[in-house]
């Protein structure tokens, strides 16, 4: 099936997106909540992750204790890569399942770090930026997680940069604090119109 990566940085307004395409009935693949779901309680992830780091790491529900873990993958790279061993093969299996399990004209599959992945890009048909500036994502993101700004600092430091994004992309949508909501709706119209055509194209 046709998709198309969506993605953006942090703060961006990526969810906001993506629902505007759900209202067109296209169904949609989000690798984060895959990222929660494997990590709920009892979630696919669980029994490697508690293998891995101990049980501190568990909450009482069974969950992924998600502070403990933020604290800890942003000091110490080794355990990011150690978690990230353990989440991101059963994130792409989900994904894919979903992909071929989705039920529409095209799929938009939601990718936070699709630029810095590095392979996201082959494996979708037209790469979709949402972009604003950094700031609006500071204050976006301080606004809605009650994080302090250094905080917010560094998970975008941790991302690609607007320009890297910008430079892998096919399409944009700004949406800025100054974007009217009709703006981002008629160019979701736009872009809607443009993947139908080339997704019945991509099938003949």
């Amino acid at each position: 099936m046709f998709a198309v990566g969506l993605t953006g940085g942090i703060g961006s307004g990526k969810s906001f997106v993506a629902d505007r395409f759900a209202a067109r009935g296209v169904p949609i693949v989000d690798t984060d909540a895959i990222a929660h779901r494997i990590t709920a309680p009892h979630g696919l992830a669980m029994p490697a992750i508690a293998s891995e780091f101990g049980a501190s790491f568990v909450a009482p529900d069974g969950s992924l204790d998600r502070a403990r873990m933020r604290a800890l993958v942003f000091s110490d790279e080794t355990a990011r890569r150690r978690l990230e061993a353990i989440t991101h093969p059963l994130i792409r299996a989900e994904t894919e399942r979903e992909r071929r399990e989705a039920n529409g004209p095209y799929v938009v599959i939601v990718v936070p770090l699709l630029v810095e992945s590095g392979s996201w890009k082959t494996r979708v048909n037209r790469v979709l930026v949402v972009d604003c500036s950094v700031e609006t994502q500071i204050e976006r993101v301080m606004r809605r997680n009650a994080f302090t700004r250094e905080q917010v600092l560094a998970i975008i430091a941790r991302q690609a940069t607007r320009e890297a994004r910008l430079d892998a992309a096919d399409d944009v949508i700004v949406n800025s604090d100054l974007s009217p909501f009709e703006t981002i709706d008629a160019r979701v119209d736009e872009l809607h119109r443009q993947y139908l055509s080339q997704s019945s194209a991509d099938d003949q």
